[in-house]
């Protein structure tokens, strides 16, 4: 889909780094994918989300949140719960200063 390709295009810094952690199965030979679309029924229609990362084996969506979500927390509140009852899936959220600040250290220590 256009929309998808285009937030791959522009990826935040946090989820840049974030990628470059996951991507081709570095994280325990694990297959993630970036800006994926999940789809769920909505009043019999279909529509979709596009999470910032996916890992199928898991159910477990990854979503890095900037400043932006703190003014949506009830819309992320919302799609989480969509997301965990239509689709089974786990959701994690962290902050682009958890991801730039955190990741390199969480990454080798479960290397």
């Amino acid at each position: 889909m256009v929309l998808s390709r285009e937030l791959r295009k522009n990826q935040t810094e946090a989820e840049k780094v974030f990628w470059n952690a996951l991507r081709n199965k570095n994280y325990f030979g694990h297959k993630f994918l970036r800006q994926h679309l999940l789809y769920y029924q909505f009043y019999g229609r279909n529509r979709f989300f596009i999470v910032d990362f996916y890992c199928g084996k898991f159910h477990l969506v990854v979503e890095i949140d900037g400043s932006v979500h703190e003014k949506q927390a009830d819309y992320d509140k919302i799609r989480t719960e969509i997301l965990r009852t239509q689709r089974n899936l786990k959701v994690l959220r962290f902050s682009n200063n958890e991801v730039l600040n955190k990741l390199k250290i969480f990454i080798e220590k479960h290397k």
